[in-house]
């Protein structure tokens, strides 16, 4: 060989020898890179997982699946896969939110399938398809006959194929449109249950929507109207047209078709991600060794899907009279709708993963600290401990009480106040007998929500207002007449007796429903203060929290308490009801004398008694039936004066005499009832009512201030402490469950020990897969 030659082949070798370097060298970038996506699905894998688990505040980017009721949510899904896994029919089958992690393995001929249990999301167990299948049948019949119907806890399955893309896709339950009328109130309960559930998914913002419509003309927005509320300008959403192939054969003119194609950006209000909207096709029919089914194996089904979509672009470009762009291209098929999804969602995890890891650490921070706390709780699980935080928790409570009857504003009123028409729904109103109520807006601070003892002020007020408002209820002629009955010693009317006996039944039947009113209401305000006082403690770090047998003995010994300080405050009114009712002692019944002679004075005529011949003091006390020498004096006016001759038998006015005689007759010796005695017995029965209302307003509102407020702070402390010392010598570990704390505490430092493992394994890997994508960008 000539050294020219030599020298050539030298070089040639050495350009050969350098390609393969360099074809080597990509090979191993391309490695290092697939090496590097493949850590970085598992990772946010695990995430999604740990997320759903532990609820930590991040998600890991996923495509959402969102659409109606036969829209074909699962048949794309499966097409998006390259296999079948679901039941797919008419009606509802998607009950329960399915989370595919889906991962491409060259290496796996037939789809790895793993389900995910929900105690230990990093630990999967691998399944067969038929059994995957036969799972999500089941959990679907379960919750068919559940209550609920739907759950909105995810079926995670974990799947690696040769035929799968690098996704995670959530496939929820279609939303349904039930028909009006009392017949469909199941179905409709059961859309509003599925929108609820559909709607919680897309709040999440990592979330990439998959809007799905089923219709030929997009201003029918029936998916996009519920997406929109949640994602208004469509920025996270990709809407995807389904049934491409049943919707051709209805466009008649190519025109229609461009409008479909390419819809105005007004139609579709908002900036939809990839610009404009996906077309999809995927072929009818099961997978499956059946006469039923249509496909022997996934190859088939993935062939045919292919097919179709060919199909649909052929369709397309004779309608249309003309070769689709490759813009146009680009938005029809599976295919294409596929391979947009994998690197919109690829580009996605490269972006969030600087943000993972600073999330990562501060949650591994609260992990620590939490189990930090956990071992310190666990270390004082000691009986000396034990009584003194007992103790402590005794008088931190009894000081929030105090605090919120005096009044504070650390307890917040929209959580914690009410409004007057609020406590009178939850502690009832000031009703009368004529069942009519106190408009709430004629009271003062109706409408703010108040707690504590300024809610026990205002409820005060309200019965001072309402009863002080009560007219003495009407009185009928026939309740005059029974009332008069028959003296044991003569069958004479005396009406001051009536007038007594109807006054004490009215006021008792008018006043005994207002004070049960006022006590309920009132414990009612009271009791209200336990769990406010124990959202203060909690606020504080006072909170006993772990010791339920602890705090519900607390619980029920201030409400047995409260209970019975109202009771015995409310039998001590009634005493005093029952006293004011059973005996009329005019001095306390009548006081408003003036009011009373005034009206007696208004009768007119033969209905009074002329100024001179009887004095004015007689006539009141007639009237009003006192027992002083008055009634002497009138005797002796009567007399006859005999100093005068011949008037041993003539009265000294007889005009007098005989108006007298017949006030008598139409009073005492007659029992029909005239005018003029029916309204003395108004005047006197409204005198007494007026009387007892009164005095029942004081000496009810001094009782409960004093027998019902004033041991809540004198007497409720002695009896907590003494009821806590007596369970501190019963039996401290039953009081305090010693051993079901202790066990709820390991069980949660357990589980506080794998999440903190799985976080701290989470940031390693995170950080591993940003170092290696961060070199490989370099």
């Amino acid at each position: 060989m000539k050294k020219g030659q030599t020298a050539e082949w030298g070089e040639g070798r050495r350009s050969e020898v350098a390609e393969e370097d360099q074809e080597d060298e990509r090979e191993e970038d391309d490695g290092s890179s697939l090496s590097a996506s493949w850590k970085l699905y598992e990772a946010y894998n695990e995430l999604h997982g740990l997320a759903q688990e532990f609820e930590t505040p991040f998600d890991a980017p996923a495509v959402l699946v969102v659409g109606h009721q036969t829209d074909g949510k699962s048949a794309l899904v499966e097409a998006l896969m390259g296999f079948q896994f679901n039941h797919v029919g008419g009606g509802t089958k998607t009950r329960r939110p399915i989370t595919l992690h889906m991962k491409y393995n060259p290496a796996c001929v037939v789809p790895v399938c793993r389900l995910v249990p929900g105690a230990d999301p990093s630990v999967a167990n691998r399944m067969s398809l038929p059994e995957i299948q036969a799972y999500i049948e089941a959990e679907n019949m379960r919750l068919e006959s559940d209550p609920c119907q739907f759950s909105e806890k995810e079926i995670i399955i974990r799947v690696e194929y040769k035929n799968c893309p690098n996704l995670t896709i959530i496939d929820t339950p279609g939303l349904v449109i039930p028909a009006p009328g009392r017949r469909n109130r199941t179905l409709q309960g059961q859309a509003r249950a599925v929108e609820a559930l559909v709607r919680a998914k897309m709040q999440h913002k990592e979330f990439i929507i998959l809007c799905l419509e089923d219709c030929s003309d997009w201003s029918n927005a029936t998916t996009r109207r519920i997406v929109m509320q949640i994602d208004p300008e469509l920025s996270r959403t990709v809407v995807v047209s389904t049934k491409l192939d049943t919707k051709i054969p209805q466009f008649s003119r190519a025109a229609d078709v461009e409008v479909f194609l390419r819809p105005p950006a007004c139609t579709l209000d908002g900036f939809l991600l990839g610009g404009s909207p996906f077309f999809t096709s995927v072929p009818s029919g099961r997978v499956g060794s059946g006469n039923e089914a249509v496909y022997r194996s996934n190859e088939e089904f993935k062939k045919a899907i292919c097919l179709r979509e060919m199909e649909d672009i052929a369709s397309l470009e004779e309608k249309l009279g003309r070769e689709l762009s490759k813009e146009e291209r680009s938005r029809i098929g599976v295919s294409r709708l596929r391979s947009f999804l994998e690197e919109l969602l690829q580009k996605r995890y490269m972006d969030s993963v600087p943000l993972i890891i600073p999330l990562l650490e501060k949650e591994l921070r609260s992990s620590t600290r939490k189990l930090r706390d956990i071992n310190q709780e666990i270390s004082n699980l000691d009986e000396t401990k034990l009584k003194e935080k007992g103790r402590a928790f005794h008088d931190s409570f009894l000081t929030k009480l105090s605090l919120l009857l005096k009044g504070t504003v650390v307890a917040p009123p929209d959580k914690f106040g009410e409004s007057l028409l609020d406590e009178r729904t939850t502690g009832g109103t000031f009703t009368g007998t004529d069942g009519l109520q106190l408009p709430h807006k004629m009271m003062p601070n109706a409408g703010m929500r108040l707690y504590g003892g300024a809610q026990y002020h205002r409820a005060m007020a309200e019965f001072r207002l309402v009863v002080g408002a009560v007219k003495c209820p009407p009185i009928t002629r026939e309740e005059i007449v029974n009332a008069c009955g028959v003296e044991d010693i003569h069958d004479g009317t005396n009406y001051s007796r009536t007038a007594c006996v109807i006054a004490v039944a009215k006021a008792r039947d008018t006043f005994e429903p207002f004070l049960h009113q006022l006590g309920f209401r009132l414990l009612h305000i009271l009791k209200r203060l336990l769990p406010i006082s124990m959202y203060l403690l909690q606020k504080d770090g006072e909170y006993l929290s772990g010791h339920e047998v602890f705090l519900r003995r607390v619980e029920t010994a201030f409400n047995s308490f409260a209970e019975s300080t109202e009771r015995a405050c409310r039998d001590k009114c009634m005493e005093d009801l029952v006293s004011t009712t059973r005996y009329v002692t005019w001095s306390l019944h009548n006081k408003n004398r003036a009011g009373l002679r005034q009206f007696l004075d208004s009768f007119a005529g033969a209905e009074q008694f002329s100024a001179n011949s009887v004095p004015s003091g007689v006539q009141q006390e007639s009237y009003l039936g006192s027992n002083d020498n008055k009634s002497d004096r009138l005797k002796a006016d009567s007399k006859p004066n005999h100093s005068a001759p011949g008037y041993d038998s003539i009265p000294c006015n007889p005009t007098a005499e005989t108006r007298l005689v017949d006030l008598l007759d139409s009073t005492l010796w007659n029992r029909r009832l005239a005018p003029s005695s029916e309204r003395i017995v108004y005047a006197l029965v409204h005198q007494i009512f007026h009387g007892i209302k009164e005095h029942f307003l004081v000496s009810t509102e001094l009782k409960f201030n004093c027998f019902f407020l004033m041991p809540v702070v004198d007497k409720l402390p002695a009896l907590l402490r003494e009821d806590l010392e007596l369970a501190f010598g019963d039996d401290l570990d039953h009081i305090f469950d010693i051993t079901q704390l202790r066990h709820s505490l390991g069980q949660r430092k357990r589980e506080l020990e794998i999440e903190s493992k799985r976080l701290q394994r989470l940031k390693e890997k995170f950080r591993e897969v940003n170092e290696q994508l961060s070199s490989y960008c370099i």
